[in-house]
């Protein structure tokens, strides 16, 4: 075989791979937006048929040939398309472990999940999903063994979404966390809490809406390239770097829940947009983990979206939006805010310094449930006892505690643990990044262009060409966890003047 002719070859199997993944998600994005209700039965037929057809594509013997004349020739390859056949290796090899039938199969229950899931937490009813989250959790053990028996299953699954990572490692991570922010949270619960009563008041969908696509435009999303669309919980779906998708979700009586997810979600899709086209319809045209990805998302949503330079520069905006609403109320109120800190429900309405311990809920659980030692009929009294022990509150029911999120209807077990990685890698790019730049006089402006360069230059055009460690190693140096913890800490002491 030529090279040239192996090199066409590679980049013919990555298109193909590319357009049956484009496939499958176009068919997602259907189903949670605007299928009609009941039709998952027939979205799960061709999500099936798609997934044998891809493991078929990917697990011929002759995709195995190719891979291995490129790797002996890897002295000859540019460093692209070295990475991209690294990868396909070791993709390749872990799909060959997995038999079609049983890949098939577990396609179509994630679709079915997703539909059961989303019936469950309407009804608040645990049992009605039980069944689906058992055949879930027995897939991911039996998968995880495919992907590395030589590892626990729970650290195989959490090396799928951030390699290297294991839960000897997070244990240590979220120890040096709780020794950090449980005193820091009990100091702030002994203070006067600030008024947030009116974010409370109802806010119209429709100007809600019309918020968002400003939202948009101040995050620097190009709507020819980026879409806004309206789900139950709220995620970014990328086809590639000319077309990413993001969904939020309104309620009338809490805008800032959408107001926050529409920045969460433009963080990941500003990530995806700023790949590098040269990586496009390749195996390193996506975020490089999901502890990075997060770390965009939540550095947007966060760090500058809750900052108080940003709220001075949208809250006259706001302001025309929501007069009513907002009336008499300044922005130093609106910052103080959505910056409250109190024990809550909800992770995905919960505050900087208490959203960890929501990850760890979680965390916990996923150890239990892949290690063995805790049985899926006992997840909600185990969820509601560690809501009590971590955060201090009773959960009255299934909808508002274990059905919350929707990563176990997609078998994202080993995923929760990236939001906490990516809060604790966003502080400490935060940092390096005030060390080269002026990052709060153009942001006060609403100017976020010099952020996006920044983060587009140290994180985003890399996509998957270098591994997880090093793209976080090139935008924090060493990673530590203690500068997450110093900057809330600050965050907070200033807040409720500790």
């Amino acid at each position: 075989m030529e090279l040239k002719q192996a090199l066409d070859r590679l980049a013919e199997l990555q298109r193909k791979m590319y357009a049956y993944r484009a496939a499958s998600s176009s068919l997602y994005l259907d189903g949670t937006t605007v299928a009609p209700k009941d039709t998952a039965e027939g979205r799960g037929v061709a999500l099936g048929v798609l997934a044998g057809e891809q493991h078929k594509l990917f697990s011929d013997p002759q995709v195995g040939e190719l891979l291995d004349f490129l790797w002996a020739h890897r002295d000859g390859l540019d460093r692209p398309v070295r990475r991209q056949v690294e990868e396909l290796r070791r993709s390749y090899d872990q799909l060959r472990r997995i038999p079609a039938d049983e890949y098939m199969e577990y396609a179509v229950l994630t679709n079915q999940a997703g539909d059961v899931w989303r019936r469950a937490k309407e009804a608040s009813d645990f049992q009605l999903f039980r069944p689906v989250l058992e055949k879930l959790v027995a897939f991911n053990i039996k998968f995880a063994g495919y992907y590395d028996s030589a590892k626990a299953p729970y650290d195989a699954l959490l090396n799928e979404y951030e390699r290297g990572v294991d839960m000897a490692y997070l244990d240590k991570f979220f120890a040096t966390l709780r020794e950090r922010i449980v005193p820091l949270l009990h100091a702030v619960m002994e203070k006067e809490p600030p008024d947030d009563s009116f974010l409370r008041r109802r806010y119209p969908v429709d100007a809600q809406r019309k918020f968002s696509d400003y939202l948009m435009q101040v995050l620097g999303l190009d709507r020819s390239h980026c879409t806004i669309g309206e789900t139950e919980h709220p995620y970014t779906l990328e086809f590639n770097n000319k077309d990413v998708r993001i969904t939020t979700h309104y309620h009338e009586d809490n805008m800032d829940f959408s107001m926050y997810s529409v920045i969460h979600e433009g963080g990941h899709a500003k990530y995806e947009l700023g790949i590098a086209d040269e990586l496009q319809y390749t195996c390193l045209a996506g975020g490089v983990s999901m502890g990075v990805h997060e770390s965009q998302s939540r550095f947007y949503e966060n760090l500058i979206g809750r900052s108080l330079p940003f709220i001075q520069a949208v809250f006259p905006k706001m302001k025309e939006f929501f007069p009513e609403q907002l009336a008499g109320v300044t922005a130093e109120q609106f910052y103080r805010a959505v910056n409250k800190a109190q024990p809550s429900l909800i992770r995905t309405e919960a505050d900087e310094l208490t959203y960890c311990l929501h990850v760890m809920v979680r965390y916990e659980i996923e150890k239990q449930l892949i290690g063995g030692t805790l049985a899926v009929k006992d997840v909600p009294e185990t969820w509601n006892r560690l809501y009590k022990e971590y955060l201090g509150v009773d959960v009255p029911d299934d909808s508002q505690g274990c059905l919350q999120d929707s990563h176990w209807s997609g078998g994202s077990f080993g995923y929760f643990p990236s939001y906490a990685l990516g809060s604790a890698y966003g502080a400490q790019m935060l940092r390096n990044m005030e060390q080269d730049m002026d990052v709060w006089g153009p942001v006060s402006k609403g100017d976020l262009s010099g952020v996006s360069a920044w983060l587009g230059e140290k994180v985003h055009r890399h996509g998957g060409l270098m591994e997880p460690a090093d793209v976080v190693k090139n935008a924090c140096g060493p990673f530590d966890p203690t500068v997450f913890a110093d900057y809330l800490e600050k965050k907070y002491s200033q807040l409720y003047a500790l």
